[in-house]
């Protein structure tokens, strides 16, 4: 008994020192990437109204500037086709004005036409003559009433309105211009910041959810860092589109895009700096 219970003692410190001598687990290594600033919401192209003919007017007036805060339905730029535009539209005003005062003195006459017929002073020929004046001119009236509803609604072409509360990121054409494909600016809901960061495919597997972040910027943009955490990871696999100074840097590198929501306060900070590069440090 002496000799079994000294071999199971000897056994446990054994297994025990075996224990020991196994190496921890890794900790996971924190994952650095270069990355740039956007707006959380929306950011959208506003482009000019073309023509049947796929012309677009050129720019004779721009309300705003660059880094501008804008509110949904602000005044953000004018174009050339306005003055012809309320010309017709004033003229089919007149239009409509002269056609309800024929119609009225038409619709005088007609009562007046059906009196006479009625007593035998008049043929019937005339009354239906007088009928179809008076039907021709109704007809005119409602024509032209769908011409100004037609023309009030191209009249609202003439201009271009914020479509939402926002930031001018950038103006892509200027006063005399005819917009390109790029349109006239970029609106952006920048309100709300977060960081688009590009994680080599290689290092993309430690990279998780709800991971926290920790941004500071390249050349001086803002002071001290930014927090935030992992809220999207991209299930595309692309070629990088930040590129480091370094000019040995890997432009071909190919990278996955992850969404990084900043702390409210730290995106206040920089909600005028779409677009500036930053450096993420994202901590498992």
């Amino acid at each position: 008994m002496a000799f079994k219970a000294g071999w199971l003692g000897q056994s446990a410190a054994k297994r025990e020192a075996e224990v020991r001598a196994k190496p921890a687990p890794a900790r996971p290594e924190a994952v650095a990437a270069l990355g740039r600033l956007e707006p959380a919401g929306d950011i959208r192209v506003l482009a000019a109204p073309t023509s049947g003919m796929g012309a677009t007017p050129r720019i004779t007036a721009l309300e705003v500037v660059e880094g501008q805060r804008v509110l949904p339905g602000q005044l953000l730029a004018r174009f050339d086709t306005a003055p012809t535009q309320l010309a017709q539209r004033d003229l089919l005003r007149a239009r409509i004005a002269n056609l309800r005062r024929r119609l009225d003195v038409e619709s005088r006459e007609l009562a007046r036409y059906r009196q006479l017929t009625k007593v035998g002073a008049i043929a019937a020929d005339e009354l239906d003559r007088r009928e179809q004046d008076h039907l021709l001119l109704q007809g005119q009236l409602q024509e032209a009433q769908a011409e100004l509803v037609k023309e009030e609604a191209d009249l609202d072409n003439t201009e271009l309105r914020s479509p939402m509360a926002g930031t001018v990121l950038r103006i892509n054409a200027r006063v005399g211009e005819r917009p390109g494909d790029k349109g006239i600016l970029e609106l952006g809901a920048s309100d709300r910041m977060e960081a688009v960061v590009e994680v080599y495919e290689s290092d993309i597997a430690r990279v998780l959810p709800g991971m926290a972040v920790r941004l500071t910027s390249e050349n001086g943009g803002f002071t001290g860092t930014l927090a935030g955490r992992v809220s999207r990871i991209s299930p595309q696999v692309r070629q990088r589109q930040v590129l480091s100074t370094d000019p040995t840097g890997d432009a071909d590198a190919r990278i996955v895009e992850v969404r990084v929501q900043l702390d409210p306060a730290d995106a206040q900070r920089v909600r005028q700096l779409t677009g500036l590069k930053v450096i993420a440090r994202l901590a498992p």
